[in-house]
């Protein structure tokens, strides 16, 4: 099967809570909301989506919603990593049936294996699929970087083993990936701010937090330096940049949920503990640089 190319601006889809359940009806509108603005693939139950504090059945019943909802108009990608092997190979093997396009699958987090245990465990996702992988790579929240020779072996064993997220905050780690496998690996950033500087040393596009309320707007910014034009690139990047900090003034998806709630597309802006509601000042604050974007 021929898959789609995951390049571009994908959204980090959060997942909408009504009393404190799963609003299918909310996450609807949010996917239909991205796709009129452009945007080029969703990824469900990721961080952004709240994957930890899910239970294994919302988990993957937003997979299938997200799947249904979509309705093939554009690439879905599920979280379905784990810091136990068993259960991400259990995620990969549901998500697939599902009919994702492709899988997103972080670093175990909390154990922190080996180099070498981290090859098996990912070795072992990736034999539970034939679709695209997303290795995603963010040491701050799990404690372990996929190394750059890590990529290189499974990248060299499986030929759906192909994009990196990368989040680590290191333009030089993009320039490493690019220049040890070329055109053979998509890096995909996983930070907004850092998206146009990730793109300038071959960085394809990104796995974006603001595209949630910004689709055509982060969208446009991508295009525009997948174009080489990077004098556009970098003025959108420029007028994008305060909403990229604010969206990250609580922990993700706090902002970003209080931002669709205030703009409509969600009813409420509820998290699941152990995330909290925003202090009063940062509300402000996200709130006035919203209100700022908008003149």
């Amino acid at each position: 099967m021929k898959h789609p190319p995951l390049t571009g601006t994908l959204t980090a889809l959060v997942t909408p809570f009504f009393k404190h359940q799963v609003a299918y009806d909310d996450l609807e509108k949010l996917v239909e909301f991205q796709i009129k603005g452009g945007i080029d693939g969703l990824v469900a139950v990721g961080t952004t989506g709240e994957s930890p504090t899910l239970s294994h059945d919302e988990h993957m019943e937003v997979v299938r919603a997200t799947v249904t909802m979509a309705r093939g108009r554009v690439p879905v990608i599920a979280g379905t990593g784990s810091n136990s092997t068993k259960e991400a190979v259990t995620l990969t093997k549901l998500a697939h049936a599902a009919g994702v396009q492709g899988m997103l699958v972080v670093a175990p987090y909390y154990n922190k294996p080996s180099q070498e245990g981290l090859l098996l465990h990912l070795s072992a996702v990736a034999e539970a699929t034939d679709r695209p992988i997303v290795l995603y790579s963010i040491p701050g929240r799990c404690g372990i970087e996929i190394s750059v020779g890590v990529v290189e072996r499974l990248r060299a064993k499986y030929s759906h083993v192909r994009y990196v997220k990368e989040a680590g905050g290191s333009v030089e780690r993009v320039d490493l990936l690019k220049q040890a496998m070329g055109k053979d690996i998509t890096v995909l950033s996983g930070d907004d701010s850092l998206t146009l500087p990730f793109m300038a040393v071959g960085a394809e596009g990104v796995i974006s937090v603001a595209s949630n309320l910004y689709v055509r707007e982060v969208s446009r910014m991508v295009q525009a330096a997948l174009a080489n034009d990077f004098a556009l690139a970098g003025k959108l990047h420029r007028q994008l940049f305060p909403i990229f900090k604010a969206l990250f003034i609580e922990p993700n998806p706090v902002p970003v949920k209080i931002a669709l709630e205030r703009a409509g597309i969600i009813k409420t802006d509820q998290v699941r503990l152990p995330l909290s509601p925003a202090t009063a000042a940062n509300r402000k604050i996200l709130l006035g640089t919203i209100a700022a974007l908008r003149k």
